[in-house]
């Protein structure tokens, strides 16, 4: 049951079962279903969270009322608006559910109270956030230097299995385009 995240905690640090059971007792678990939002802008980010099933989506939505995918969380992967929850500032972003998912989550305050009792989770979450730096950045520049094409197999590489998952648009907007340019580059390249 509680297989994927000590198995996520264990890339990054080695816990003993009592740490294993310390932890766990830290998290709240919940099912989340699909297009139920999590975060809205304006709201405080409350809550980390971990999917263990299913499918998140942050995005930002423009003045224009049009939405911009920034990342995709399936299975195995943290969520939270970064800024707003380790600042306690409204959010500008948005995170929702893009499949029915479960998810463990846990607040700053728990948060805080986990680095004290088992110090090795600052480690973790160092890495969990510099990774995120590093993939924040990698995307941008993509981004800025890369074709369409070049971007959407850098999406295919980096969630595989998720484009049979979630709707096209999202993967588009995710890439920039629109969703007719995603189908006729896919149709035209056979991708």
């Amino acid at each position: 049951m509680h297989g994927l995240i000590l198995s996520n905690f264990a890339m990054h640090i080695a816990l003993s079962s009592d740490e294993q059971t310390k932890v766990l007792d830290f998290l709240q678990q919940k099912t989340v279903a699909k297009r139920t939002y999590l975060l809205q802008p304006g709201e405080i980010d409350r809550h980390i969270y971990f999917v263990n099933r299913g499918c998140l989506r942050m995005f930002y939505t423009d003045t224009e009322g049009l939405e911009h995918n920034i990342c995709f969380y399936p299975e195995n992967w943290w969520s939270c608006d970064i800024v707003s929850f380790f600042k306690e500032k409204p959010a500008v972003n948005t995170i929702q559910a893009l499949e029915d998912s479960e998810v463990y989550y846990m607040s700053l305050s728990r948060l805080e109270e986990l680095f004290l009792e088992i110090p090795k989770f600052e480690r973790f979450f160092r890495i969990l956030t510099q990774n995120g730096f590093d993939l924040y950045q990698k995307r941008i520049t993509s981004s800025l230097s890369k074709t369409a094409e070049e971007r959407y197999l850098e999406f295919r590489k980096r969630y595989p299995g998720l484009e049979s998952r979630i709707a096209q648009k999202h993967i588009a907007t995710y890439l920039g385009i629109t969703p007719v340019f995603l189908s006729m580059m896919r149709k035209e390249k056979q991708l």
